[in-house]
């Protein structure tokens, strides 16, 4: 067992760690997406928008891997964008068990109208790197979603209560 000293150390070390600075990164970024980009539409719809519009119309499967969507969230996030009217699902016509996803013109537009916006909220976060900090924290950020070992899928949590999108 670790002495008392050495327990203290590691509790105070843990505040700092990648969780913590994590969650507050997250709650500034999601605090400026409410403010400035949109109060109803989510980050990660945005970016089923957005690949949508640069890449086209694509299966579930395929949108679902690119926006790193688990399977049990992508479903129901797309269920709204399509409530919305942002997004059309549509059986495959070549293999009827898949969906394919494309976006209507409010879909389009919304995408087009915000992308602004949400440029704006990423120079905000990032205001205090120099461009090439920003690259490197950008890559270094993308380095530990790749790397890191999951035993559940991209963005689910046992403990979560709330839908990731």
């Amino acid at each position: 067992m670790a002495s008392q000293h050495g327990d203290a150390r590691d509790v105070a070390a843990a505040i700092g760690g990648v969780g913590p600075l994590a969650r507050q990164l997250n709650q500034l970024h999601t605090r400026l997406w409410h403010e400035q980009v949109d109060r109803e539409l989510t980050g990660p719809q945005f970016t089923v928008l957005s690949l949508l519009h640069t890449h086209g119309h694509m299966d579930q499967g395929t949108l679902g891997t690119r926006a790193r969507l688990d399977k049990s969230t992508a479903a129901p996030l797309l269920d709204r964008l399509r409530r919305r009217g942002l997004v059309e699902l549509a059986k495959d016509p070549t293999d009827r068990r898949r969906k394919m996803i494309r976006l209507t013109d409010e879909g389009r537009a919304v995408a087009v109208d915000l992308a602004p916006a949400v440029l704006r909220v990423n120079e905000q976060v990032l205001a205090d790197f120099s461009p090439a900090e920003r690259e490197q924290f950008l890559d270094f950020l993308r380095r530990a979603v790749r790397g890191a070992p999951t035993t559940t899928e991209p963005g689910t949590h046992p403990d979560t209560t709330e839908p990731s999108d």
